[in-house]
Formats: structure tokens, sequence, C-alpha cells
């Protein structure tokens, strides 16, 4: 391929086949290309497709080709990735280690795999993981009284009655902003869906009295990173607090019956429109209700913007629960124990104390 040329486009996701498959062949070459879709998340797609649109770029630029895949190339790649001139501050190594991700996926599936453990590339890589890894930057946990503070801010209208509901449900199910959107209102009802919920009990008993605390619940079944798991959400202790009094009154007055759970809202309450809302909707609801409440005013706005996100939501409930951190594990869908710690900012480090065990 000469220099000039654009490397691989980046919906390339097959190698072009040697021939024309007869009909049902080509049917199912079809299928096998949507598989190779689902094979990784949205937001991981879109973030290779960016790395290997940068890396192309980048390759241009000094007239390289992208074919065969050269690991002295790739080396000399992540090099420049951290290179702070015309004013550009370099990658985070987390960043980094994403882009080299993201163009060795796209080498396996153009069928020239790029060997990512090459001294050109390893050596380079650990190199640059030695000068400038950092410890990562955790965004702020939101507790359970700042929720409060959070849904105080919104309106009981269509959208802020929506709003309310995504707060309370990605906080008492410590959920990811991707698995809050993704629901359904049950099993197979849309395509795009990542899981559904099933709701137990009511939140009024027959003499139309609040429910007891503990009666029934929210079982969401969700598929997350490492495959399928179940979250199960109780019943709050009053009907204003309750994460699941707060979805039932956005489905009923929403008339939310079957597909996306959560929607949106036309201007003006308009009414509920089919199109399931966007993950970033739910970053941008953190961020505008944080600084709606008035938390963390001891930071500035450009930073308090910055301190919140949906992962606050996540390690808020992982921070607030005091239970035994298994159960926090499971509940959060975590491999490991150590996982769930980075995400409790609040909790005893020195219950455990090694220093008087050993006898000082």
């Amino acid at each position: 391929m000469p220099a000039s040329e654009a490397p691989f486009p980046a919906d390339a996701t097959l190698p072009a086949p040697i021939a024309e498959p007869p009909a049902h062949l080509a049917a199912l070459g079809e299928r096998a290309r949507d598989y190779v879709r689902n094979a990784q998340s949205d937001n991981t797609r879109r973030a290779y497709e960016s790395d290997w649109r940068s890396f192309g770029t980048w390759l241009r630029r000094q007239g390289l080709s992208p074919l065969p895949p050269d690991p002295r190339t790739v080396g000399l790649y992540l090099a420049a990735c951290m290179e702070t001139d015309r004013g550009r501050a370099p990658l985070s190594v987390t960043t980094l280690e994403r882009r080299l991700s993201g163009i060795c996926w796209r080498y396996r599936q153009l069928g020239a795999p790029l060997d990512a453990s090459d001294p050109h590339v390893a050596t380079v890589l650990a190199g640059i993981r030695r000068a400038h890894a950092r410890p990562p930057v955790q965004k702020q946990a939101i507790f359970a009284d700042e929720l409060l503070a959070m849904l105080a801010t919104l309106e009981n209208d269509l959208r802020g009655l929506r709003d309310k509901a995504i707060l309370a449900i990605g906080f008492t199910g410590g959920l990811r902003r991707s698995e809050i959107v993704g629901l359904d209102c049950g099993p197979s009802q849309s395509e795009d869906g990542t899981g559904w919920i099933e709701i137990f009990g009511s939140a009024k008993t027959n003499d139309d009295e609040a429910a007891p605390a503990g009666e029934g619940g929210l079982l969401l079944t969700i598929k997350g990173k490492s495959g399928w798991r179940e979250v199960e959400i109780g019943r709050g202790s009053r009907p204003e607090t309750c994460p699941v009094a707060m979805l039932e009154t956005w489905m009923r007055l929403g008339r939310i019956t079957h597909g996306p759970l959560f929607r949106k809202v036309a201007r003006k309450n308009g009414g509920v429109g089919a199109e399931r809302l966007a993950d970033k909707h739910v970053a941008r609801l953190v961020q505008k209700c944080a600084l709606g409440a008035g938390l963390r005013g001891d930071l500035s706005e450009g930073e308090r913007r910055l301190a919140f996100a949906g992962h606050s939501l996540r390690s808020g409930l992982a921070s607030s629960a005091e239970i035994d951190e298994a159960h926090v594990q499971r509940h959060l869908g975590h491999a490991s124990v150590e996982m769930t710690r980075r995400y409790q900012r609040k909790r005893d480090r020195f219950r455990v104390n090694l220093t008087r065990a050993a006898g000082l």
C-alpha cells in the first residue's frame, strides 16, 4: 500500500471473503458480522475506532503504511503520544494502554495480528509506565444524605420523576451508567437492551397504606462486563426515599410498560418518547444535581463538574452500605474484593491491625 494511502477504515471488522459465497452462507456471514459487532460494548467499540483513527492519522503524517503491522512503528507511536509539543498534554498511561488495545484489536479483525509482546512495544510501554504512571483519579462518591439532597433539586414533572428514578436505582443498584439506561421493562423486549427488571410485591397494602419495609422489591437481570448477574434492590423505609416507589411512579405516569425503561421526555413535558436515553445523560444528570445540591462546595464549579460522574453513584453505594463487603462485592459484580475496596471511599482501613497482631 502506498504511504499516501489511508489505512483501513475504522468500520472494517472482518477480512473480505476470497470469493462470493452462496446465498445461504452470505446470510450466515451477515450474522457473523453482527456477532463481531456485539463482541464489544458500544462504548468500547467507539473508543477502539477512535484509537484506530488516531493511529492512522499519525501514520499518514509520518508517511508510514499501516501494513504489515510493525512493532517498531507502534513503539514510536506510543512514545509520540507522550510528547508535550504544541501545548498538548501527554496521554495518561491508562488511555495509552487502551489505545494499544484498540490498535491490536483492529489488526486482529483485519487478519494481521500485531505482536504486542514484541520488545519494541512491550519495553517501550513498560518504560512509559515507570516514568508516567500515576494513581488513578477517582470520582467523588455520593453518599446517602447527599443523594437525598440531589433528589430534592429535581421537579416532580415527568422529566424530574424519571431522573429521580435514575439516580435512586443507579445508587441502590450500584450500577454503571450503561447498565442503567440499558434496562428494559422485561426480557427480550428490545435489540439494544442489556438487562431487564422485575418488580415484586406492592408499595401499597389492601388498606392503601405504605407497605412495611422489606416487603418485595426490584430484581434486575443485567449483562455486564463479566457476564450476566442479578441485582436485588429492596424497598426503602418510606415512599419518598424508596427507589422502587420512584421507579413505579415514573413507569405509571410515563405509561412505560414495554421496551426501554428510561426514555427521552419531550421539552415542556410534551410526552415520553420511545427512544432510549444515552448513557451520557446519567453523567450529566449526576453533575447537574451535585452542583445544584452544593456538594463539595470547597471546590470551584469547574472542579466540581470533574469530580462527579455516573460512577459516583456506584462508588457511593459501596462506601455507604455498612454490611459485609462480600455482599457489596456480589452486588457490584466485582471479581475480587480488592476491586470493591477501590470503590469504598469510607471504610475502616485499619480494622485488621497486623502491627498489633504481631505483638507491637
